[in-house]
């Protein structure tokens, strides 16, 4: 909750285009437009064979081996084939793969990813394939794939995700999140900066370096920028970081007035909403991508924040607001037009619109007030029907619920015991992960791509 309500105590080569996630709702289903929920199909990954006699061989060999799985694994889509179920023999080619033996029970494979790994000359070089273990000899094969990279663990992971993003979109027909980054706020340098990890919880690191509070990261739609908002001497203001330039760059409109709060890019990345108190009361503006052409979209009573666009189709904004009394979640046209709210009493707060336009995820403590049991939940909202599913139950408080790329996962926030961190879950609230594990961490956002 941001600064103005934080004051308020199967194997079928097939794309799937649409399918359902079966959640427990008021009533009947929610569509999330991916296959997650659906029959998974049964993927084995068998340990790369090991080439050459490059010290650094085995090592990579690992890290490429262990990095693909937990990807496969974490796609949402697959039941994977445990490793002490799989053969033991580690084929290293198309000619050196016994497809029946892995289709054989205890395996029971429908389809296995294999290849080999080894490193020369300071490289690391990937052999990969697909097959189907319906098929025999050419036909069998899905995919295929080679990789050249630098010789180091990093690089490992790299190719790894690479080829679990093509097995990904070859089977599931969504792009797959394993190249993705997650951007949020940590204090464990001693002040809040913004941060960037891998989608798995990897490779963390800061990314500003301004010794202030910083807050509510937004990266822009290509990987270029980060907005966010960050305390100053005038007060609050959004500040834009070019992850391209590795350093702050103009955003001229972002500095007025003082109280500026909750950047977020249109789909199209010419746009940034925000938060501003400029005109008195906190509003909803809209300005370019280069600070230019500043202009109010709300004149509502109370606090109006947290806005967000439709990515599906750049013409919505969902936002928070406070006309009457606890924040709510409404959606909005772009213009300010057609006003609906969304959510029925209680605290609601944060909301995040799904890749396809469909839902909103959000923070909800649907019983607030003085005595009143529970906590924050995160849940997702079906626009068309208006119905709702809860995807959390307890577990601490859950805020700042950011949807994956692929609409299959959710990024958010939890505190427990006066400590919060990054976790990840499936969009159907399972398969929860906690990703941080160092000083507290804040408010994360999934990159776009």
């Amino acid at each position: 909750m941001k600064a103005f309500f934080r004051i308020l105590p199967l194997f079928v080569i097939v794309l799937i285009s649409v399918s359902t996630v079966k959640l427990h709702a008021q009533k009947g289903w929610v569509y999330t437009g991916t296959n997650l929920g659906q029959q998974n199909i049964r993927l084995a990954a068998a340990d790369f064979k090991p080439v050459g006699n490059d010290p650094q061989t085995p090592v990579l060999q690992a890290v490429f081996d262990a990095t693909l799985y937990n990807d496969l694994q974490n796609a949402g889509i697959f039941e994977m084939v445990s490793k002490s179920l799989a053969p033991q023999a580690m084929p290293g080619s198309p000619q050196e793969i016994n497809l029946a033996q892995w289709a054989a029970a205890p395996a029971n494979a429908s389809a296995v990813a294999f290849g080999a790994l080894t490193v020369s000359s300071g490289r690391v070089i990937v052999y990969g394939w697909l097959y189907s273990t319906a098929g025999a000899g050419a036909s069998a094969q899905l995919l295929a794939r080679q990789y050249n990279e630098a010789a180091n663990q990093q690089e490992a992971r790299t190719i790894a995700h690479e080829f679990a993003d093509a097995i990904i979109q070859q089977l599931g027909g969504i792009p797959g999140i394993a190249q993705t980054k997650i951007y949020f706020v940590s204090s464990r340098t001693g002040s809040k900066e913004i941060w960037e990890m891998d989608y798995d919880g990897e490779n963390q690191h800061p990314v500003t370096h301004i010794g202030s509070i910083s807050m509510a990261p937004r990266v822009s739609p290509n990987n270029s920028r980060v907005a966010f908002e960050s305390l100053g001497p005038d007060g609050w203001s959004i500040r834009m970081f070019s992850l391209e330039l590795n350093r702050l760059v103009s955003f001229p409109t972002g500095t007025v007035g003082g109280s500026n709060f909750d950047p977020a890019w249109s789909a199209n990345g010419n746009q940034v909403a925000f938060s501003s108190a400029r005109s008195g009361n906190p509003e909803i503006w809209i300005a370019s991508n280069d600070g230019g052409n500043a202009h109010q979209i709300t004149s509502l009573p109370g606090a109006n924040v947290q806005p967000c666009w439709n990515p599906k189709t750049d013409s919505q904004i969902a936002f928070v607001g406070g006309r009457t009394g606890l924040p709510q979640i409404y959606i909005m046209n772009s213009d300010g037009s057609l006003l609906q709210r969304m959510t029925d009493g209680g605290y609601a707060v944060s909301p995040s619109w799904s890749p396809n336009g469909q839902l909103l995820t959000f923070s909800w403590n649907r019983n607030y007030g003085p005595g009143a049991p529970g906590g924050q939940d995160i849940y997702i909202f079906q626009i068309a029907t208006m119905r709702w599913v809860q995807l959390t139950h307890g577990e601490g408080n859950n805020d700042y619920p950011s949807w994956s790329p692929d609409g299959r996962h959710i990024v958010f926030q939890r505190t427990i015991n006066h400590r919060t961190d990054i976790w990840t879950m499936w969009a159907d609230g399972t398969h929860q992960q906690q990703l941080t594990h160092t000083g507290d961490n804040f408010e994360p956002d999934w990159s776009w791509k």
